[in-house]
């Protein structure tokens, strides 16, 4: 495409050089640059991508988008824009001639539950003959396709490809989580959603947001910044009322409302609420009327991820038929209360539950599946923040009959520091630490290898016990210092389990 083509959705820029140049593809990361392509010099969190643009040109990039110039690019083209990030996502937008007028997009944001109900979603889509895509934390994924997530929101030039991709591939719906840091990055700011679903919202990220409040206004972002899309359809907000930030949400949304909960109040809620062995049963009410839903899904927070999902599907005005089918078709979520298949016949559940709310909900909606003991596996991320250690120990410690504290991803943190902090709530839960023998029925243990934490507590449980190991869920590496290692807490799991057959 001609760089004159590409600039047409830009509405302020200075351009030094030939219009008619052809530029082959764009790219936000010098080492991504390949011959022909236009650089655009993104201001990160952590780099700038000004420092680079040397280092683009060098790869073969014919032209440069920069707030600022130093005039070594006197050799290229170069366009002058006040914001390079806003301008990246608008040359995108014309580059791959603007996926989105071709697909409905719904965003799903919230500390948590974003997942769960981004895979009811596409089950919901299916069952209706639509044909999803999905672009989340587990992986980015269409028709038979997967890709590896390192985000769960992409930046704004690889969100707009893959969603170009997607079309092309008769993709209808693309199905968004959404996280906090691409709101407040502008990842998404072109992104005409027409349904958007809030979860809940509880401590995460502040070594990012720094407050609670900070982090909800760049949530809160999805919602307030809702338009109507290029054919006029006005969106509409999907939001969790029984969540104190869902209510000021909804003061805070110009758009349609639907609120769900299990509150008389909320227009989609569940009613008589079961939790069995076999996952859950309810009724279901609705706008679109009632019906009784059994999904396989354990865990009773998953009836807000169920009841979210199935507000996103009436939202996109699917036949509730089609909502309860696809929500009693899905089977799991890739490490989300995840049951382990042992040859022990072992209850071994794998979540990713990284955060104190996270963890809290997965001790809690395991309780009634729990005959003997509640083993708890857990640590924390290094490198993150670092004010929810004490917290996650003390609610492990006050929930769960075992514990052990071990590493997570440590990153570059000693991960023993990291133990240590966490144990600090642990104590003040009332859990005492344990002996190194015998089985107790309560305490805890320090054991920072992972896999040995893992190892020691399925071998101390018995079929009336649950073991959780929390934190990494569908995550198959460990990160150690600057290196990542192939780790899976279900592949550990199980085979301890097989050790002790």
């Amino acid at each position: 495409m001609k760089l004159g083509q590409i600039l047409e959705g830009l509405s302020h820029f200075e351009l030094r050089g030939d219009p008619a140049l052809e530029i082959a593809g764009l790219a936000y990361d010098s080492r991504q640059v390949k011959a022909g392509d236009l650089f655009v010099a993104v201001r990160g969190h952590q780099s700038d991508g000004h420092r680079f643009i040397e280092k683009a040109i060098e790869r073969g990039a014919v032209a440069v988008a920069a707030e600022t110039l130093s005039g070594r690019e006197a050799q290229i083209a170069t366009v002058l824009v006040p914001d390079s990030r806003k301008a990246l996502s608008k040359l995108a937008l014309s580059f791959y001639a603007n996926p989105f007028r071709g697909v409905t997009l719904i965003g799903i944001t919230g500390t948590s539950g974003k997942t769960t109900t981004a895979y009811l979603l596409e089950s919901i889509i299916k069952a209706a003959g639509g044909k999803p895509g999905v672009i989340g934390t587990v992986n980015y994924r269409y028709s038979d396709k997967k890709f590896p997530a390192p985000v769960t929101t992409p930046e704004s030039l690889d969100l707009i490809r893959l969603s170009r991709e997607m079309v092309d591939h008769g993709v209808t719906h693309v199905v968004m989580e959404v996280s906090s840091h691409a709101l407040d990055q502008g990842r998404t700011q072109d992104c005409p959603f027409q349904v958007a679903v809030f979860t809940n919202l509880s401590r995460d990220h502040l070594d990012y947001h720094h407050t609670m409040d900070e982090y909800f206004a760049a949530k809160s972002r999805l919602f307030t910044e809702l338009g109507s899309d290029a054919s006029g359809r006005a969106p509409t907000a999907v939001i969790n009322l029984d969540d104190s930030r869902g209510r000021r949400l909804l003061a805070l949304s110009r758009a349609k409302t639907l609120t769900y909960g299990l509150g008389a109040e909320c227009q989609i809620r569940a009613d008589g609420v079961q939790v069995e062995r076999g996952g859950l049963r309810f009724r279901l009410a609705t706008p679109a009327g009632e019906s009784v839903v059994q999904s396989p899904l354990i865990g009773d927070f998953n009836v807000y991820n169920i009841l979210a999902a199935a507000g996103a599907g009436l939202a996109l005005n699917l036949p509730l038929e089609s909502v309860i089918r696809g929500i009693e078709s899905l089977q799991s979520i890739p490490g989300r209360l995840e049951r382990v298949e042992n040859r022990k016949g072992l209850t071994l559940v794998v979540d990713y539950s990284h955060k104190p709310d996270a963890l809290l909900k997965a001790m809690t909606s395991l309780k009634p599946y729990v005959k003997g003991r509640l083993i708890t596996v857990f640590g924390c991320g290094g490198d993150r923040d670092r004010g929810k250690r004490y917290d996650m120990g003390r609610l492990a410690g006050e929930h769960s009959d075992v514990a052990f504290i071990t590493s997570d991803n440590p990153r570059s943190e000693d991960p023993l520091t990291i133990v240590e902090e966490i144990e600090k709530g642990m104590l003040d839960s009332g859990l005492r630490k344990a002996g190194e023998n015998g089985r107790p029925a309560r305490g805890y243990y320090l054991e920072v290898d992972r896999r040995q934490a893992i190892r020691k507590a399925v071998a101390m449980a018995s079929e009336a016990d649950v073991v959780l190991i929390a934190g990494k869920g569908h995550e198959d590496y460990q990160i150690i210092g600057s290196e990542r290692r192939p780790f899976r807490d279900q592949e550990e799991a199980a085979r301890a389990a097989s050790e002790g057959v």
